[in-house]
């Protein structure tokens, strides 16, 4: 019985072998079309989006974005100052301060040397110094003589140290996205279009990097502004005791001056009115008003006459009478 169904079976299971190879190999075929067309499906995306080496790309700035904001964490001050010191020697002073400033790891700015008007030498100089030492200098300088003024003023400038950092990221990525546009356009209108754009870009870039710079380089090296001026020899008045009796009449007397030189101005201009106003009253007087007032009647000059004959003349009869 076991013989005549192992005989009865042995045909089918010939059959079923050849049916599951055809299977597997449909299975193999369909899997391999389907990663192929996977295959086609990314390649197609990655060209739409710009191909791989722009994901790629991308993904790298991504993470640096990410990244980067934690490398500006803190706090950037920009620390200004201004002294005023009166010392007895002003070169002297002034060499201490540069040694001062480059012991601390600073640098010697611009620099001003002139005299006041009673002859004393003068400077001006500005010194750069790193935030650390600061302080320090700040104090070292303010006691190398008599301190007559000092302003101290810090400014934050987080806020715009990390909008501008931002920028400058998003600048970079805008111009590297432009520049492998360029390489893959074939149009010479695209070209063109794409260099004009590029170059707006990379001006907008440098100016938000110049803009980085100042921030960097004020935030790291603070400002010292200043001014020596030398004291008083010894047996002359001092600036600060007020004028003196000389400065008095020396002043009194660039007043009267200065009063007198106006006058003679208010004179000079006003001589040429009071001239011609002179000249019309002495023509009126002497020829304008007796030619108004026309010449004397003869009537007047004569009866005037007739009345002394006629009272000579009777006088004459009277006596022969």
């Amino acid at each position: 019985m076991r013989s005549t169904a192992a005989r009865r079976l042995r045909p089918g299971h010939l059959l079923v072998v050849p049916v599951l190879g055809a299977v597997l190999a449909l299975t193999g075929c369909s899997a391999g079309a389907d990663g192929a067309s996977d295959k086609d499906a990314a390649a197609a995306a990655d060209a739409g989006n710009g191909g791989g080496s722009d994901a790629k790309a991308s993904a790298p700035s991504g993470r640096t974005d990410a990244k980067e904001p934690s490398k500006s964490v803190g706090t950037h001050i920009v620390r200004t100052a201004r002294l005023s010191v009166r010392v007895k020697d002003v070169p002297r002073a002034l060499a201490d301060a540069r040694s001062a400033a480059e012991e601390a790891g600073g640098i010697v700015g611009s620099e001003t040397t002139d005299r006041d008007g009673h002859g004393r030498e003068r400077t001006r100089v500005t010194l750069r110094v790193p935030q650390d030492a600061y302080e320090e200098v700040l104090e070292r300088l303010s006691g190398g003589g008599r301190l007559l003024e000092r302003t101290v003023t810090a400014q934050d400038v987080t806020d715009q140290v990390v909008d501008v950092d931002s920028r400058v990221r998003s600048q970079r990525a805008s111009v590297a996205r432009v520049r492998e546009l360029m390489d893959r356009a074939t149009k010479l209108s695209d070209v063109v279009t794409l260099e004009g754009e590029l170059s707006r870009r990379q001006a907008e870039l440098e100016s938000l990097l110049a803009r980085q710079a100042s921030l960097k380089d004020r935030t790291t090296l603070a400002t010292i502004t200043l001014r020596l001026t030398a004291a008083p020899a010894p047996g002359t008045d001092d600036a600060d005791a007020g004028p003196g009796l000389g400065d008095a009449l020396a002043g009194g007397w660039h007043a009267f001056v200065a009063v007198l030189r106006w006058i003679v101005v208010v004179l000079a201009a006003v001589l040429p009115f009071a001239a011609v106003l002179a000249a019309g009253v002495l023509g009126w007087l002497r020829v304008l008003r007796p030619r108004l007032r026309g010449p004397v009647p003869a009537a007047e000059a004569g009866g005037g006459a007739d009345g002394d004959d006629g009272s000579a003349g009777g006088g004459g009869t009277a006596g022969r009478g």
